[in-house]
């Protein structure tokens, strides 16, 4: 069984308020216009499926079935959603982010190590003002 967790919990997707189960953001927000056709048809796909966090955990030979897409096709397609910061993927972790703005300044990678671990505030600062790591 696989562990679910949202990859990144700032980002988890809210079903939008107007009468659309995909957000109108997509297209408004030129997000569309950075995105393959195979990447839009795994981001279709994931929408699809899933859980109210924007989880799923479908195998790649299950999504390369589905989607009629060879293993490079579905690698560039979700790479090409990852550079559009519209999903995250941990192996074999799915998360289709909010199209929220993000309000805090911290990168998104942070692993949970560094999230439980103390900082000073010198350290905040630098991050904030991108002096280092």
């Amino acid at each position: 069984m696989v562990n679910k967790r949202p990859i990144y919990p700032q980002r988890v997707r809210r079903i939008p308020s107007q009468f659309s189960w995909l957000d109108h953001r997509l297209v408004r927000d030129r997000h569309i216009e950075s995105c393959s056709h195979p990447a839009l048809a795994l981001y279709l796909f994931l929408v699809t499926v899933a859980d109210q966090e924007g989880l799923s955990y479908y195998s790649d030979p299950s999504l390369m079935t589905r989607l009629c897409m060879d293993a490079q096709t579905l690698d560039s397609a979700r790479q090409n959603l990852i550079r559009a910061r519209l999903v995250a993927y941990e192996n074999p972790l799915y998360q289709v982010l909010s199209l929220e703005p993000l309000l805090e300044s911290a990168p998104l990678a942070l692993n949970r190590t560094q999230m439980n671990s103390p900082v000073s505030i010198g350290q905040m600062f630098k991050q904030i003002l991108g002096e280092g790591s």
